[in-house]
């Protein structure tokens, strides 16, 4: 029987999909994403992990149908897979219908068997690059080797493997080819995203890293026949099908095709702030009501509402003219990718 979504925004588009940051650490220091020298937050301010499984469990009781694990690496915090065992509960239940996550996959050799037996059907792994020293440059501190060891033990592990691949000029432009027939050969879908303005990186400009994947399907389509799907994951990517390899193909454009229209998502940080928009500063802070309430949960699912209540229509990243527009203060391993 289907639910009657309770989560509903001033633009009548149903919430369904939460993805929540557990931790804003990482064993890698990705150059549009962190900077080298991060400071990360003391440990009094992250929602615990029995915080996280309450703020999880009372959304799924107002109609999220999809939670997504993100960071920072959601693998490397300390105790994670207890959380996950603990929301597989509604996986059993069938009032949750996808647990995944998002990971950079270096942690997965020794995970991913563990998240298979627990419910994970399909993950996305963020990888940039197949070349040992792009990747090494890239990520700062990661070692390609072990993000392959840890794909592989996903796909024997029978999880569903998806590829998330941020477009970068003069970086990854090269490795088109590579990466669409890599992904093919071992029938992983692959999605490129378009870098956002997200947080202080140091001395990496995203203008100049800026790639439009209006450009890169373009070049794509000189190699294959793209067909376009109405497919929806849940997402924001739009997909396309290539003929020659039967492969989709995702992007996600929110620069050069703005998604807001259909956004059925929300971020919780995991320090408790909610996001109701990625490209915009407004949030509401979930943790001091969690903390206020320990036994009590209606002001709480309140508060769930007054967020929903607030959602903008839209956010404002903005490439024109050579400026960089609606740049976000916070960092993308703060609010989760």
């Amino acid at each position: 029987m289907q639910t009657v979504p309770k989560l509903i925004d001033p633009f009548a588009r149903a919430i369904t999909y939460l993805r929540v940051s557990v931790t804003d650490r990482c064993d890698f220091r990705c150059v549009y994403c962190m900077s080298e020298n991060m400071t990360f937050l003391p440990k009094k301010e992250l929602l615990t992990l029995e915080e996280l499984d309450r703020i999880c469990t009372l959304f799924i009781s107002q109609g999220i149908e999809k939670i997504r694990i993100t960071g920072g690496e959601p693998l490397v915090r300390r105790g994670i897979m207890e959380f996950f065992k603990s929301q597989s509960r509604h996986l059993a239940s069938g009032a949750l219908k996808e647990l995944t996550l998002t990971t950079n996959g270096s942690q997965l050799r020794k995970y991913a068997t563990e998240l298979a037996s627990i419910g994970v059907k399909r993950i996305n792994v963020s990888l940039d690059t197949l070349d040992t020293q792009k990747f090494a440059d890239i990520t700062r501190w990661g070692r390609l080797a072990q993000v392959l060891d840890g794909i592989d033990a996903a796909l024997e592990a029978g999880l569903r493997v998806k590829i998330n691949t941020v477009a970068l000029k003069g970086f990854n432009e090269d490795e088109l080819d590579h990466l669409v027939t890599w992904c093919a050969s071992r029938d992983m879908d692959l999605t490129f995203i378009e870098v956002m303005p997200m947080g202080d990186i140091g001395n990496e400009d995203r203008i100049d890293q800026y790639w439009p994947l209006s450009d890169l399907r373009k070049r794509l389509s000189e190699t294959y026949t793209l067909i376009d799907t109405d497919e929806n994951t849940g997402g924001p990517a739009r997909y396309v099908r290539l003929e020659e390899t039967n492969q989709k193909i995702g992007f996600i454009t929110p620069l050069t095709h703005n998604f807001c229209e259909s956004c059925n998502r929300v971020r919780l940080t995991c320090t408790g702030e909610l996001y109701q928009c990625l490209g915009q500063e407004d949030q509401i802070d979930l943790r001091s009501v969690l903390r206020a309430n320990p036994n009590d949960d209606a002001p709480i699912i309140q508060a769930l509402h007054g967020a929903i209540a607030k959602k903008p229509k839209g956010h404002d990243f903005d490439y024109s003219r050579n400026e960089l527009g609606g740049q976000m203060s916070r960092h993308m391993s703060h609010t989760g990718g």
